[in-house]
């Protein structure tokens, strides 16, 4: 059987350390749980480094356990723990506990989201004798602080992505041009410099295909995504990427708003560009990029550890009151969104969001996309996001540190 190469693998060490940054989790926000069963694919691959379908368990003493629906050979190669077992039912969790010498406590916390309605009756339908407990928020807070072997993937993919955006994609692009073309030229150059080609999201019915991609007031398009920036899309049923019928022309911004995705890390990063000469910019447009820019330092400042998230939102409430962008500060209309920020990791939509009701303080080690932004009715939309790592000295822009509107 064909082996990947070795430096694709999770280390053993770093797997043993995200279990123990959740077992320690588990007992201090759930503590009468005595171990965490996992379901979806991304968290299993974040504990086990295989992408299985199955079920992960992970308890407070003694060695974890994958069950495998699907992945079982592949996991063998690609994961260094010891016991990885075939599952037809939720019932065989409990029998080959039992046969390891291992049982399956009365209380057990569980990844909730991980589940459908109809997995999540079977699940209790076989295992009735237990009880479960979210772990929904434990597993976003455990995966929030990257190691340092996380950080390297994602400071690297950070790197590709300001070089894809700022120095390969400008001479690809003209006037003319279709969202739709351009975002084939955006994968040609992403894919040039290693991206994977999938971005990742968790919550709920959320997905994005290569960002989105909006010429002038496309960008105030009614949105069904969960962010600021709206769009046409490619087509009613995929309303991500870009519009055929849309075309780049003098006097309309062109915003893009995507990730890179390197060893299954990603990064966020907003850039915006202009047909001409930046002094033909309505001073308007060019005014609310600069305020962007500066609310962005002021945030980059903040992230430090200690500091609740919801501290830098409210920050981020008062400097824009005290301006003249409320209105379309973080989307137009029913467009705007109530947050500046977000954890970015293995998924764009991580623990923790610079929004209210985030109180926990930021630790050394999060990486957080930062992206304020302006939506300027039949004009279009201006600002910026980028990647940044939580460090004592504050947030370390991990794509790049040059934030002006680029001219084609």
């Amino acid at each position: 059987m064909e082996t990947r190469i070795l430096s694709d693998f999770i280390p053993e060490q770093e797997l043993a350390s995200r279990w123990d940054r959740c077992k320690k989790l588990l007992h201090e926000f759930i503590p009468q749980a005595q171990g965490i069963l996992v379901f979806s694919r991304l968290n299993i691959y974040y504990f086990t480094g295989s992408f299985a379908s199955g079920v992960f368990w992970l308890p407070l003493n003694g060695e974890p356990v994958l069950f495998c629906r699907r992945g079982k050979e592949r996991a063998k190669i690609e994961s260094p723990i010891n016991h990885i077992y075939s599952l037809k039912s939720y019932r065989d969790i409990e029998t080959i506990l039992n046969d390891l010498g291992c049982f399956l406590p009365e209380v057990a916390a569980a990844e909730m989201n991980g589940l459908s309605w109809a997995l999540s009756s079977s699940l209790t339908k076989h295992l009735s004798n237990n009880q479960f407990v979210s772990a929904d928020k434990m597993i976003a807070i455990s995966r929030a602080k990257k190691s340092e072997w996380e950080l390297r993937h994602l400071r690297e993919a950070g790197s590709k992505h300001e070089r894809c955006l700022t120095e390969l994609l400008p001479p690809l692009i003209h006037e003319g041009i279709s969202e739709l073309e351009i975002c084939h030229k955006i994968s040609e150059v992403f894919f040039s410099e290693g991206h994977l080609g999938i971005l990742r999201m968790e919550n709920y019915g959320e997905e994005v295909f290569l960002g989105h991609v909006s010429v002038g007031d496309s960008a105030n398009y009614p949105s069904v995504f969960n962010g600021p920036v709206g769009l046409r899309g490619v087509h009613p049923s995929t309303p991500h990427m870009g519009s055929a019928e849309v075309k780049w022309t003098a006097g309309k911004p062109l915003t893009i708003d995507n990730g890179f995705t390197l060893a299954g890390y990603i990064t966020d990063k907003t850039q915006v560009y202009w047909l001409g000469k930046i002094e033909n910019i309505p001073q308007k447009a060019r005014e609310a990029h600069n305020f962007c820019i500066d609310l962005q330092n002021q945030i980059a400042e903040l992230l430090k550890p200690g500091v609740p998230p919801s501290e830098i939102w409210k920050h981020c409430l008062a400097e824009v009151e005290r301006s003249e962008w409320n209105d379309g500060f973080m989307g137009c209309g029913k467009n705007k969104v109530f947050f500046v920020g977000h954890g970015i990791g293995l998924a764009i939509d991580e623990y923790p969001v610079l929004a209210k009701g985030f109180d926990l303080p930021l630790e050394e080690g999060m990486t957080i996309a930062v992206e304020p932004k302006i939506g300027i009715p039949g004009f279009g939309m201006v600002g910026v996001e980028n990647t940044f790592e939580v460090t004592p000295e504050g947030g370390k822009s991990l794509t790049g540190e040059k934030f002006d509107i680029i001219t084609v």
